[in-house]
């Protein structure tokens, strides 16, 4: 993975576009950890409070190798970010596929879509190791085969899955066209310490925590393929080292389990069960996930080492433990 000097023995510079938020701010963490040079940009979109965000920032700022700055990608000095940059890590996204209906869609539009094409219109040209981009596997839709492939035909069921494959789209055709090296990889459902609060395990173990009852939408029976966070991170380091250029990678963590065995798994960690209430299924929620990882296996060596009781206990643990949280 992309640390210190590559495998030519050149510094790695990384621009880490969404530094701040879940992943991104792992990602930085691991770059840094390993020798390389930094720039974060985030704006702190109001999907959910800043000061969670802040925290994020907090483990990486004034660590030595790392710069920040604040600003959408639209408005920022992409020229300036760029300089010496090795390796783009675009992760920056307006997250979330509940509320990307209606009016809200243009709020997904700039900032997954717009700002995705002004990022890489600014990397033509430039001497790139790696353009990695963070994909989902929100853009595969429900009438795909299990598990999922990356030669299926995507069709996403929400709208945050229809931007979320136009931009992977716009990261292929800016390689087909102007030699820019993007790859892409796809996260399915990422946990763990420092989860957004709008994800699921995120809403489950703080009701567990607190003894607030849990909204369930659906039956429960629906399943996902869960993968801890210091997973995706290694994946998306590798893309960045050893990637195909054009090329989408499946990153699942091989935990494909309904989310009633997920609640039954935070019972037991917490000792107690979970005040469930159920409602209806949600517009956009897919049904089922689960990543057949044999081209991440075999181009990025990728194998997820963390099981699903592993990773909700640390997410637990990191909850009980943080100040944002509480």
């Amino acid at each position: 993975p992309p640390a210190g000097p590559d495998s030519a023995g050149v510094r790695v510079k990384a621009l880490v576009t969404g530094t701040a938020g879940f992943i991104g701010s792992h990602l930085t963490g691991r770059l840094l950890d390993g020798g390389a040079e930094v720039v974060g940009i985030d704006c702190f979109t109001d999907y959910y409070p800043r000061p969670i965000k802040e925290a994020n920032l907090r483990n990486n700022l004034g660590r030595p190798g790392f710069r920040f700055v604040e600003a959408r990608i639209q408005d920022a000095d992409l020229d300036g970010l760029l300089d010496g940059v090795s390796h783009v890590f675009h992760l920056a996204a307006q997250a979330g596929v509940r509320k990307s209906w209606g009016r809200d869609f243009t709020i997904y539009t700039q900032n997954n879509v717009e700002a995705s094409q002004q990022l890489l219109e600014a990397c033509v040209g430039r001497p790139l190791h790696r353009f990695v981009y963070a994909s989902s596997s929100s853009l595969y839709g429900d009438n795909v085969s299990i598990p999922m492939r990356e030669d299926a035909l995507p069709q996403p069921v929400s709208p945050y899955g229809v931007t979320k494959l136009a931009a992977e789209q716009l990261c292929y055709l800016y390689h087909v066209n102007h030699r820019v090296p993007t790859t892409s990889v796809r996260y399915f459902t990422v946990y763990g310490p420092r989860q957004r609060p709008d994800m699921a395990f995120n809403k489950f173990i703080r009701a567990s925590l607190t003894g607030a009852p849990i909204t369930l939408y659906g039956d429960g029976e629906q399943t996902r393929d869960f993968t801890y966070v210091e997973d995706a991170v290694t994946a998306t380091m590798a893309a960045g080292d050893r990637g195909v250029p054009g090329r989408a990678y499946n990153i699942g963590g091989g935990s494909r389990v309904t989310v009633n065995q997920v609640l039954e798994m935070i019972g037991r960690i917490a000792g107690k069960p979970l005040d469930v209430r159920r409602e209806p299924a949600q517009k956009g929620d897919m049904r089922d996930t689960y990543a057949d990882t044999t081209l991440a296996r075999a181009d990025l060596g990728f194998n997820p080492s963390a099981t699903l009781e592993q990773g909700i206990e640390a997410e637990y643990r990191w909850m009980a433990s943080s100040p944002v949280i509480a």
